[in-house]
């Protein structure tokens, strides 16, 4: 790639010096020698790169990328805090993302950076860059066992229903350490081996279209559903002995009990998306903070209105007696519901390379920081990350635990303590001294980005001592 410096002391890059045209080819790239800043229409512009990734696609991606597992749990969350406690709870936990997004994009726009690490390295050095490395690294692992996980389980059933198989039936077809091998392979890798991440808008449509059918179906049962035990004649529950008290039927506005204090770090890792942010934020067409920002604000009202009418639906439908996994509380013959375990299939499978670019960006960062473009180290750390992801998931019996530990330490690092601390460290004090309105904000968004990490840890540790349940992280 030829650049040429101009005399303001950016980079030139004419229409016949194209850059390589894949975002990790950015990865060799520094800081504000790329990006210029036009403060008559607040437009961003990266020298070295044009983003080509439209409006729409890039809400898409965001969407995609803040949409978890933790759907299908939010309907017990809302059953052990009650309708009021969990939508006050919903609401301040979107809030606190969209807040925490505009940390992100004000600090990237202080010094035009294109990357989470590379915010960590601008704002603490080395140590910075590796711990930001590390914390979206874990996190999304995680997050893709959890996916891959929900495939191993659900898919062989949906087989099952499909060819009309009991359920007894053993056959490598069935067997879920075989279908996530073949998911893997089929599906997610070749999506994973894209240059950019833009590409992957079509298949982020299409797994938000599974989970808006998803969501349909959980509303439309609720009013089919008869409760309490006469439902189970029609098929819909699982069995008859599922309601055993006069009250089930009974919806609770507010409800506390041990279970409620697992519910709020599980709400706000319903919203992590933030390693993603400025990935598309780089791939955007016509970047700017504001239109990022609008992009963001529109993503998390969507899946705010997703979560919410899920939740209120499926618990309406089961009330307490809803279990921690939504799908688990239908009948698996079905017709409906199989067709709709299908859709949460192809959604959380779509989900996996999504999610996988911010590690291989990580990665890259970490190990190769000042080295080209390779296809070789791209498809590499894809390859090495799934087989990875695929070894935890078929070996480990129930690694809920596990990665509920690394929830609770990186989801609130990336939501809460690491935007705000980046936000006070990068943008100059002669912008907004250190006593100002804004960096005070930041500061008790951080404290209480700990608050809830201590929360988490303590929940976790409990659970552990006491065996009590809770639900999995996002």
């Amino acid at each position: 790639m030829e650049v040429q410096k101009m005399s303001n002391g950016h980079h030139d890059l004419s229409p016949d010096k194209s850059p390589e045209s894949g975002f990790d080819a950015l990865e060799n790239i520094t800081e504000s020698e790329t990006f210029l800043h036009d403060k008559t229409n607040g437009a961003t512009h990266f020298t070295d790169f044009e983003g080509k990734t439209s409006f729409g696609m890039s809400i898409f991606n965001l969407s995609n990328a803040i949409m978890g597992s933790g759907i299908l749990g939010l309907a017990y969350a809302m059953a052990n805090t009650g309708i009021v406690l969990f939508v006050i709870l919903l609401i301040s936990i979107a809030l606190l993302s969209a807040y925490s997004i505009h940390l992100l994009l004000r600090s990237a726009e202080v010094v035009g950076i294109r990357a989470y690490e590379q915010l960590g390295n601008h704002a603490f050095g080395t140590p910075g860059k590796i711990l930001a490395g590390c914390v979206i690294t874990l996190h999304n692992i995680g997050a893709m066992s959890t996916y891959l996980f929900i495939v191993k389980i659900e898919l062989p059933h949906v087989i099952q229903g499909l060819m009309e198989l009991p359920d007894d039936y053993n056959a490598w077809f069935v067997n879920g350490k075989y279908l996530i091998i073949i998911v893997s392979v089929a599906i997610i890798l070749p999506l994973g081996f894209m240059k950019r991440l833009g590409y992957l808008g079509y298949t982020s449509g299409l797994s938000l279209s599974c989970m808006v059918f998803f969501l349909i179906s959980v509303i439309y049962k609720k009013f089919v559903s008869v409760c309490p035990v006469e439902a189970s004649k029609n098929d819909i529950f699982v069995n008859e002995s599922i309601y055993n008290s006069a009250d089930t039927c009974e919806a609770k506005f507010i409800t506390v009990n041990p279970q409620t204090a697992f519910t709020i770090p599980i709400m706000a890792f319903a919203f992590v998306c933030h390693p993603e942010v400025l990935p598309i934020y780089t791939e955007l067409k016509n970047p700017s903070k504001k239109r990022m920002q609008n992009i963001s604000n529109i993503s998390i009202l969507a899946m705010f209105v997703m979560y919410l009418l899920t939740a209120i639906f499926g618990y309406l439908t089961f009330y307490a007696k809803v279990q921690s996994e939504l799908l688990e509380m239908y009948s698996k013959t079905d017709t409906l519901m199989l067709c709709v375990r299908l859709a949460v299939l192809v959604a959380v499978t779509l989900t996996v390379p999504v999610v996988l670019f911010p590690i291989r960006r990580a990665v890259l960062q970490l190990l190769f920081p000042d080295k080209p473009f390779s296809w070789v180290r791209h498809i590499s750390i894809a390859v090495c990350l799934l087989f990875v992801v695929n070894l935890l998931v078929i070996f480990v019996p129930n690694i809920r635990d596990i990665f509920g530990f690394i929830g609770a330490t990186s989801a609130p690092s990336l939501i809460f303590i690491l935007p705000g601390i980046f936000y006070i460290c990068i943008v100059p004090k002669e912008q907004e001294p250190l006593k100002s309105r804004p960096k005070i904000q930041a500061m008790v968004f951080v404290a209480l980005g700990f608050i809830f990490m201590i929360m988490s840890i303590t929940f976790i540790i409990v659970e552990w001592v006491t065996g009590m349940k809770s639900i999995g992280p996002h």
